[in-house]
Formats: C-alpha cells, structure tokens, sequence
C-alpha cells in the first residue's frame, strides 16, 4: 500500500510500504475513507517531535472502514464505519479508568503516527479498537466527521473545558487556524458574552467571524486594554486560549487576562515559552496544559449528529488520497494558500 512516511526533519515521502495486518486480539486494520493533516504533523517534519522514528507513517486523523478484527475485539465487525481517534485507550490503566485516556500508560495514548504508524495511508492497524474507534451515524459526512478526530475534542477539552469557560465571560482565542476556529465554536456552547479572536492573517480573522468570533484583532490591537474596552466592568479577558504554539502567543496570553483568569494552552510547542513569574504571581492566573483525552467525542458527536454543532468552513482544500505531497504543500503554505483543514479523500 501506499502511505506518508517521515525520514528525518524536512523529509517525507508518499512510498510504498507494507499493508498493516491484526498483530494483537484487541487490534482493528481500518481501510482509510478520508483523511487530514494535522499542525502537529508540521511540527514533526520540522524536527520538534524527536520520539517519531524515521520510516513513521504519519498521522493520527482518519475516517474509514473496518475491514478485519481481531478476537478479541467485540464491538466492531468488518464493514462498520468508523472515526479513528487521535487518542488510543486501553481502558484497562490507572490513567484509562479515570478517562485520562491522553495518559494511557497501556500501550495507548498518542501513538497514531507517533510511536506507531498512522493514519495517512491506505490502510492503519488501530490497537485497542473497542476504546478507541467510534461508530459513525449515517447522517454524518466523513468530512464533518474528520473534525471530529483531533481538532474539536481537542480545542473543547483543553482549550474551553480546561479554561472553564462559563456564561458571561470575555474569551480571547489567540491563533485563527483549525484549533482557533474549532475553540470558538465550542466556547460558543457555553454562552460567553463575547469571543475575541487574534490573528494576523487578514483571511484568518474574516474566518473566525464566519465561526462565531464577536470581535478579531490583528496583532498590534491585541492588549489588554483593547479587550477592556470590550466589557462592562472594563477588565480583560476571563479565559485566554492559546492556539497557535510559539513562544509570543502564549506570553500574549498572559498579558490578555484579567486577574484571577484563566490561560489555557493548547498549541503544540516546539520552543520554550518565557513564564513571567515576576509579573504573574500577584495576579492569581490559572494556566493549564495538556494533551487531549478525546472523552469528549461521544457528546460532540451527537452534537454534530443533531446539527448543534458545525464544521462547515473548515475544510478549506480537498485531495485525492494518492495527492498527498500536494495537500502537505498546500497545508504547509498555509499564508499563501488560505488553507484551514485540508481533507484527503479514497478515490
């Protein structure tokens, strides 16, 4: 079969490797329908992830179809259309039974294209598919079903479920990319009085108002006197989401919330970020971290299912499976090109 394959930072290739088949009971070989590309997947090429071995097949992302179990897997026979998760759980670990499936100290956790081949290939062997895979209704898309496998679970829980987003509250989202748009539109659930959103693409900001976003700033606006400006009480921001992964946007953050707020942090980091302690200590923040632990899918599923959640704008280019040099050329460009999400289809 054919799949994406990393060899050393900069380098990747669309090769011919070995069709993955059931190694363990608990496994599931996934024929892959549509698949995305994520920024982490950038952050790997660019040598920020040492843990991902050359000869990696990238990707954690995917829909498709179940084309063989193994024994012991029970909830799931060859035909069902499925999500694959970003997270794998083997629902048997300390971390697994409390749902810190991001943790899974049994074999799971981010392994997808991680520590063992993913998601951007014809087909990928899935472990612990009973807690890992999630069966797709028929009124759901494979597109909007592909936004379902990283970004939302992602943005919802680390960025607005950690951030404890509540009614009322000013929410500032610095970065208008996929994991911006996604943190929008699930802070919307929760009723703030305003979203803000920063970025300092022109196109990016015009997105994050088609995605719910009260007021977008470009880069210079961004302080916190300009969101106090936005309340009633004349502070800054309660909850500040951090969703882009370089050092300036997650100390812009700092300086976005008012006393006693919020930052979480959600973009993947490849450098070290100043923490202003001097600054910081007096002013009672909560910052927070983590990697997604996708117990959210079953509700945004459902969510999605009943139409209270929406995706469309997301995906911005569209590929053929076999094209996939072109979409990491696209998504990679993403300046030039105006991409968002970009989706890979089985022709």
């Amino acid at each position: 079969m054919k799949a994406l394959t990393y060899h050393g930072a900069g380098q990747h290739r669309w090769e011919d490797v070995p069709t993955p088949t059931v190694r363990d009971p608990q496994d599931a070989v996934i024929r892959v329908d549509a698949v995305t590309i994520c920024g982490t997947d950038l952050h790997i090429l660019k040598g920020d992830v040492p843990e991902v071995e050359p000869g990696r097949v990238l990707g954690h992302e995917a829909v498709g179809t179940v084309t063989e179990v193994g024994a012991g897997v029970r909830d799931f026979t060859p035909g069902d259309r499925v999500l694959i998760s970003c997270i794998s759980s083997c629902g048997r670990c300390r971390n697994c039974r409390t749902g810190a499936y991001g943790q899974c100290s049994g074999g799971g956790g981010w392994v997808l294209g991680h520590l063992i081949d993913g998601t951007q290939a014809e087909y990928v062997r899935v472990p612990f598919a009973d807690t890992s895979l999630y069966k797709l209704p028929e009124m759901v898309g494979d597109e909007e079903a592909l936004m379902l496998a990283d970004i939302l679970p992602t943005s919802y829980e680390v960025g607005v479920r950690n951030g404890h987003v509540r009614p009322g509250d000013t929410v500032v989202v610095v970065g208008a990319g996929p994991i911006g748009l996604a943190a929008i539109t699930t802070a919307r659930l929760f009723g703030p009085s305003r979203v803000v959103a920063v970025d300092p693409s022109p196109a990016r900001r015009d997105a994050a108002k088609g995605f719910g976003a009260d007021v977008v700033l470009d880069l210079p606006e961004a302080t916190a006197e300009a969101l106090g400006s936005l309340t009633m009480d004349g502070r800054a921001a309660h909850v500040a989401i951090e969703a882009v992964g370089v050092p300036e946007s997650f100390e812009l953050c700092t300086r976005l919330v008012r006393p006693g707020g919020h930052v979480a942090n959600v973009g993947v980091h490849g450098k070290p970020a100043t923490l202003h302690l001097e600054d910081l200590w007096i002013r009672n923040l909560t910052i927070t971290t983590g990697l997604v632990d996708t117990t959210s899918t079953p509700l945004l599923l459902d969510l999605l299912a009943e139409g209270r959640l929406g995706t469309d704008g997301m995906i911005t280019h569209r590929f053929g499976l076999d094209e996939m040099l072109a979409a990491y050329d696209t998504f990679s460009r993403a300046a030039e090109t105006g991409a968002l999400k970009v989706a890979l289809f089985r022709r």
